[in-house]
């Protein structure tokens, strides 16, 4: 930042710097919100095999709906907010994450799984808005040069999210006490009732909140670009990873349940949801010990070996070796921990105006959690869970991929 002798302009780049941090502080709690919401989905994904009897591929339907509600919702929020700019994106996305959270309320009531679905998806599509403005904002919010690692510091409270969901789902969903259907879904209920007023006491503050608008600086990091946006073969490449990419992270999260009781003797479910926190602890350590990592070690680099290591695992993984195998499933978190953020940045990375664009997009990839529960879920019912862990392994040798292609050309 360039500040002149005078000390007006000096004041006016420390109040420029101070409101940078307030937004990305507020960022931030988007990030763990959305964590939240996805570490009690993996939960949810076993709770109802077993409370509605549904069959492994079924319960894959959850992410169906949930990672699908991205892709349905990532252009036209990145419109929007092309409009309206990223703090109304940011209102919108709070809204429909609460009112997707109080449709649990009629769904538990109807013990239905069809309304569970649709539940699940208006709070995805909440919160494929804030993905939408969040991921870009928080990479725009100071020096091109840091979005990696910025990004990867707001995802890291996302880690917290997800690790603090199957701590509440395994104590509450899976409750000895809990052996009807009713029972079973009444603390469902309850828990999204109390995130929706959590979520809106959030929605407020931001409303209340003034936010810098880059829109304008955007517009002036772009001037003179004339390229189309599937030119850019760092964002091209970054779309095709980030959704082969979260389909790993979502198959290796939807079946870690059923996967640790098959492979670990006497294990039970709300053991196992808590096993899943500790998955959860070693995402989020990979996530805050990768952002220092980041000052030391070029993000492309780190890609790359991440990337190798969780192939590694994840062959250990479908070889289903007791408890050893297990232990390897949780250290996949580990390594996959920066992908996504990384991933992202380096796709959206200096495209200027088109950077809301190159979001939308990038958060359209998302699909790929849509699809690849139900795929393993199918592979788990005709062969073997274990089994089923070899298409997230091939999922993580398109990141190599992309990782080796970046640092290659960087």
């Amino acid at each position: 930042m360039l500040v002149n002798k005078t000390t007006a302009p000096a004041w006016r780049g420390q109040k420029a710097v101070s409101n940078y941090r307030v937004a990305f502080t507020l960022v931030t709690v988007l990030f763990f919100l959305w964590g939240l919401s996805y570490g009690l989905l993996d939960v949810l994904n076993k709770h109802f095999q077993e409370v509605l009897h549904v069959t492994k591929a079924q319960s894959g339907l959850l992410q169906a709906a949930y990672f699908g509600a991205y892709f349905v919702i990532a252009l036209p929020a990145g419109f929007f907010m092309d409009r309206y700019g990223y703090k109304a994106g940011v209102l919108v996305g709070l809204c429909l994450y609460a009112l997707g959270a109080l449709l649990f309320v009629p769904a538990a009531a109807a013990a239905s799984f069809t309304l569970f679905l649709l539940a699940l998806f208006v709070i995805a599509l909440g919160l494929g808005c804030l993905e939408t403005a969040a991921n870009p904002y928080a990479t725009v919010l100071g020096d091109p040069s840091g979005a990696e690692r910025r990004l990867n510091l707001a995802q890291s409270f996302n880690g917290l999210g997800q690790f603090i969901g199957p701590v509440i789902g395994g104590s509450l969903f899976f409750s000895a006490t809990q052996g009807t259907t009713t029972e079973g879904l009444a603390s469902v209920k309850t828990t999204y009732v109390v995130i929706a007023v959590l979520v809106l006491v959030i929605a407020f503050v931001f409303g209340r909140t003034r936010l810098p608008d880059i829109r304008a600086q955007e517009a002036e990091e772009s001037s003179g670009e004339s390229k189309s946006l599937w030119q850019h073969g760092h964002f091209t490449g970054g779309v095709i990873a980030q959704f082969f990419y979260v389909a790993a992270q979502v198959g290796v999260g939807a079946f870690f349940i059923n996967y640790t009781t098959e492979h670990w003797q006497s294990l039970s479910n709300q053991n196992a949801s808590y096993l899943l926190s500790v998955a959860m602890i070693s995402f989020m350590v990979g996530r805050f010990f990768s952002t220092w990592l980041m000052g030391r070690v070029r993000p492309a680099t780190l890609l790359v070996v991440y990337a190798a290591i969780n192939i590694l695992l994840c062959a250990v993984v479908v070889s289903g070796v007791e408890t050893l195998s297990v232990i390897a499933l949780v250290a996949v978190f580990f390594f996959m921990s920066i992908m996504f953020p990384t991933l992202f940045a380096m796709g959206v990375k200096n495209m200027g105006k088109q950077t809301k664009r190159a979001s939308s997009l990038m958060i359209m990839a998302i699909v790929g959690g849509a699809i690849m529960p139900y795929l393993m879920g199918a592979v788990a019912d005709r062969y073997s869970t274990a089994v089923a862990y070899a298409l997230p392994l091939l999922c993580f040798a398109v990141v190599l991929a992309y990782g080796l292609r970046q640092r290659a050309h960087h």
